[in-house]
Formats: C-alpha cells, structure tokens, sequence
C-alpha cells in the first residue's frame, strides 16, 4: 500500500532503472550456476582425454628424478608439470566463466547497484531481519535446498543402482570393460544432474522475477506523479506557453511600428510588411486575425503606419506566410504593386490612415 492505494499498476522504465541501481534485480544464482556446471561437462571429455595424455608425459619424466632427486630436477619437474596441467583446465575455467557471466547478463544485464552498496542503518533493522528470516522468499529458499538435495539424491542413487551388479561381478570382466562402464555411469550422473538442476534454476528464476516485479509495482498516483516530472506538469507547461505566446506577440506589436505598410482585410485579418533593400524580398513583422488584427491595426494609426485594404492580399500572406519570413516569390508583384502605392501616398504627405487599393492593385 502507498498512500492508500494499492501497487495495481506495472513499473515504467524509470522505476526499473531506480531498481536497479538499488540492486532490484531479476536473477537466479542456482540457474547461473548450473549453467556454468554444463559449460564444464560439456568440455570435460575433452579435458580429461587431453589430460590424460599430458599426465604420461608427466609420468616419463618422474623415473629420472626418482633416479637423481636433485633440487634443480625436482624444481623444474614441477614447473614442466604446471606448464602441461594449465593449458588442459584452461579451456574448462574459461568456459565456465564465460558461461557463467553469459548467464548473470542474460537475466537481466550488467548494473552496478550503486545505492544497494552504500551502508545504510535500514540493513541493521532486527525487526525486518527477523521479517525476512520467516517470509516468504526464506521458505522458498529453503524449500529449493531441499527439492536440489532430493533430486540430486535420487539421479545418484538411479547411477549408482545401475552400475552395482556390474561392479560386484566385476572380476569376471576385463579392466576396459569396468573403466567404460564407469565412465559412461559418471558422464550419465553429469548429465541428470545438470538436467534437473537447470530445470531447479529456471523454476528459481521465475520465482525470483514474479517477486521483483511485484516489489517494483507502482500505484496510479506513482504513475502520474512520474510522469508529471518527467513530462513536466500541462497546467505549468500551459502557463509557461501562454507567457511565451504573450511575449511574442508583444514583441510583434512592438515591431509595427517598423513596418512600412499594413495589409487588412479590412477588419478580420491585418499583415504588417517591412522592406529593406539588404534583405531580400519584404518580409512579414506582424500577422492575425480577429482581435490581434484590430491591435495590429491599432498600433499601426497610432505610429502613423499606412494600412490598405486589400482582402484577396491580405488573405494569401496571412495564409503563406508566418512572422519572420520573406513572402512567396508569386506575391512579390502584388506586394511591390502596394508598396509603390504606399510611397506615392508618402510623396502626397497622406500615407496614415487605412486606404483602399486602387482596382489596378486588387486585380
């Protein structure tokens, strides 16, 4: 319970990451470890072939130190024997460490849980020891000793009843016969017993990843508090978008008064055009329609900023373009049409004001 709620919902990739920094991680030692087991019955053959053959070379050289046990001999003995022993286990440690590692990453990667190392007066609760040593996960861990030791106990006695009659009429048969017999009872007690534990590990696993997810389970609230950080809350999002929207637009009216003429339509929609020679084509300074239009308008008599109505014009540049931009090449007539009309109204001394474009311009 959290708040009042129940856990109901799955975690998100955030509260996974948490967890698993926390160490809170889905992963099964037993299953690990098996695994690594069969990496190294599955080259132990091989092992102990070659091994077998190394140690007759060992075996040569024991009768001239027998003969002659001189230090300098015995030592260099050894180190001959040491040199011919570890390229034979060296394939064996290598695959059961690799195996191993493969299996620890495959559950669930490499993490570093860097908040589970730090010492924390929480890990010296008696009371939660005492929890722990009676819940769930300690009834489970000692029922899974107790399934290994009975599974492994009846794959042994299976071999070993197997091979008994053999062995106890065993002097009627020859050496090779006994020593294959026998090996092929070891190999077989290798293989049910990295069976039956693998299958031990993956119904460990399972435990273990059932658990961990229903530790990390989140409430609604959790969700949607998360989420908000993560997302950012909408009704602040929506305050600090209306503020930008409003300094905007500020700044767009302030930029009016640099125009050089105001297109309107006459009343719905206003665009206000500078043009400068170094810059190219006119380019939009202000645009909008309903009451950003009259403000548009508004600012424009009050800077004495000359306005034409020219509804078809002002139309296309409210809809092709947005404020900042040059207008459309297919406009660049129409406009410089308006602007050479505006300068003849500057030349007369009656440029403010709204003015109707000559039907020459609309057309």
């Amino acid at each position: 319970m959290s708040g009042g709620e129940d856990k109901t919902e799955k975690p998100t990739e955030k509260k996974l990451k948490d967890g698993r920094k926390q160490g809170q991680v889905a992963k099964s030692p037993d299953l690990g470890s098996w695994l690594g087991i069969a990496g190294a019955a599955a080259v132990l053959p091989m092992t102990i072939s070659t091994g077998r053959d190394r140690a007759v070379e060992m075996f040569s050289g024991i009768d001239d130190v027998a003969r002659n046990p001189e230090p300098a001999l015995v030592l260099e003995a050894l180190v001959q024997g040491g040199a011919a022993i570890a390229p034979v286990l060296a394939p064996l440690a290598a695959v059961t460490v690799v195996v191993a590692i493969a299996a620890a990453v495959g559950q669930g990667g490499f993490h570093l849980a860097t908040k589970a190392a730090k010492p924390s007066a929480k890990n010296l609760n008696v009371l939660k020891g005492l929890k722990r040593l009676a819940g769930p996960q300690s009834w489970w861990q000692g029922a899974k000793s107790l399934l290994k030791t009975v599974a492994v106990g009846l794959v042994l006695w299976t071999t070993i009843e197997g091979l008994a009659p053999m062995l106890l009429t065993s002097g009627a048969m020859p050496l090779s016969s006994i020593t294959e017999a026998v090996s092929g009872g070891t190999a077989s007690l290798i293989r049910s017993a990295v069976l039956v534990g693998l299958v031990l590990g993956i119904a460990d696993y399972v435990v273990v990843k059932r658990r961990t997810m229903k530790q990390l389970r989140m409430t609604k609230k959790e969700v949607r508090d998360e989420h908000k950080q993560s997302e950012g809350d909408p009704q602040l999002k929506g305050a600090i978008r209306s503020k930008q929207l409003a300094m905007s637009r500020n700044r767009m009216m302030a930029d009016v008064q640099k125009a050089d003429v105001v297109l309107v339509n006459p009343t719905h929609v206003a665009v206000a055009l500078r043009y400068d020679k170094e810059n190219g084509a006119p380019r939009v300074v202000a645009k909008g329609s309903g009451h950003v239009a009259a403000r548009i308008r508004a600012k424009a008599a009050e800077h004495r900023v000359p306005m034409v109505a020219d509804v078809p014009l002002a139309r296309a540049l409210h809809s092709a373009c947005e404020v900042g931009q040059e207008i459309p090449p297919h406009l660049y007539a129409s406009v410089a049409r308006v602007l050479a009309f505006v300068m003849a109204l500057r030349r007369r001394g009656s440029a403010s004001g709204i003015h109707t474009a000559p039907a020459a311009l609309a057309g």
